[in-house]
């Protein structure tokens, strides 16, 4: 029976929710409560990159469960170890903080910066989205989600997204320097490479520590494991989260070699992250997002829903990597959101007034990619 009638009542009102209640999952599918089936585009925003309930997550969850769930971060565990070894080969080649989120991933990443340079600024740029707790949040300059929590914490400074503006704030006094690969959640806005790589060159020459917040391009979902593949400029630091727990709540902060030791006992720590359980769904979940194969389906399908998106009526721009995708309207993209949700069943958000986002599972084949554009081109049409 739904719950719907009375969630309200328990919950608080900080997000606006759908009135829908989902009861199950199976790849990228949902169904809600009264077993209607719903094609997901969004993936949780883009949490289930394997998809909804992989037999491989769930058969990793269940056998760590039966044995450990939790013994805290004063011991080590084989789930925590092994996957700290696979991110850090896959990556930078240094050590694993892990975290329970993206947000916390950021904030292990900015005290990591701020103890290689005590007292340093730490530059982001205008667009950026690097969390909701107060140091991420400081590093997001957004007026609408800054403004109620002021005062926020110090010593951040925001540019505009070109290398002048970088450029004119960098210095000995700046510890470091923090960006998104792609900005995910102002609509899917790629940095160009000449940008990433003057960023790289501002860092090296003043050592300002470069940050690189993949929380939503990491594992796969622009095509290449790491969104920063694609420059070729490879940060000290970088911050990965959602797609790694194949929807269990986990996060990391991977160093490279420069950042290996900057933390030492006492300067950080989280009870529960790095837990037995979501470590050995998370090494379940690399053994799917690692595969060359997918990451080259990856790529293969964002170009078809690139394509299948610009010619459709209301559609005025497309634009993304691998199956991280925006595409902007000349109508209520809110609305357009709403009518797929309870129309045609297709789950995909919107970012901003004009802009739509997909985030579909990486798993996804061309016959669902070809299905969603069916259904994103029928309300378009009926649309005034």
């Amino acid at each position: 029976m739904s719950v719907l009638s009375g969630a309200d009542a328990h919950l608080t009102p900080n997000y606006a929710r759908f009135p829908v209640e989902f009861a199950r999952g199976e790849g990228a599918r949902l169904w809600d409560s009264d077993d209607v089936e719903y094609l997901d585009f969004l993936s949780g925003i883009s949490v289930s990159s394997v998809g909804h309930c992989h037999p491989a997550v769930v058969a990793a969850i269940r056998e760590q469960a039966a044995k450990l769930i939790h013994v805290g971060n004063l011991y080590y565990t084989e789930p925590m170890s092994r996957l700290a070894a696979r991110l850090a080969e896959c990556s930078l080649g240094g050590k694993v903080f892990f975290t329970n989120s993206g947000t916390e991933a950021v904030e292990a990443a900015l005290k990591c910066a701020r103890k290689a340079r005590r007292g340093g600024t730490i530059v982001s740029l205008h667009g950026a989205f690097h969390g909701r707790t107060y140091g991420s949040l400081s590093a997001t300059p957004q007026e609408s989600k800054q403004a109620p929590f002021a005062p926020l914490v110090g010593g951040f400074v925001s540019v505009e997204a070109t290398l002048d503006a970088l450029s004119a704030v960098v210095s000995e006094q700046t510890a470091a320097v923090i960006l998104e690969p792609i900005q995910g959640e102002t609509g899917i806005h790629a940095l160009g490479d000449e940008l990433l790589g003057g960023a790289r060159e501002l860092c090296d020459a003043t050592g300002a520590t470069l940050i690189f917040d993949e929380v939503q391009t990491g594992l796969g979902r622009t095509g290449t494991r790491w969104a920063y593949e694609h420059s070729g400029v490879t940060p000290d630091l970088l911050c990965t989260a959602k797609a790694l727990g194949g929807g269990l709540p986990i996060g990391a902060l991977i160093t490279g070699e420069r950042h290996a030791d900057t933390f030492a006992p006492g300067d950080h720590g989280s009870t529960f992250a790095g837990g037995p359980v979501v470590c050995a769904a998370a090494n379940a979940v690399l053994d799917v997002l690692l595969d060359d194969a997918l990451l080259e389906r990856v790529s293969e399908l964002g170009e078809l829903l690139r394509e299948g998106l610009a010619p459709l009526r209301h559609v005025v721009a497309v634009r993304g990597r691998g199956l991280m995708i925006a595409f902007d309207l000349d109508i209520d993209a809110n609305a357009v959101s709403r009518r797929l949700l309870l129309e045609r069943q297709l789950l995909v958000n919107a970012t901003g007034p004009r802009t739509l986002r997909l985030l579909p599972p990486l798993v996804i084949g061309e016959s669902e990619a070809i299905d969603a554009l069916e259904r994103i081109a029928a309300i378009l049409e009926t649309e005034a």
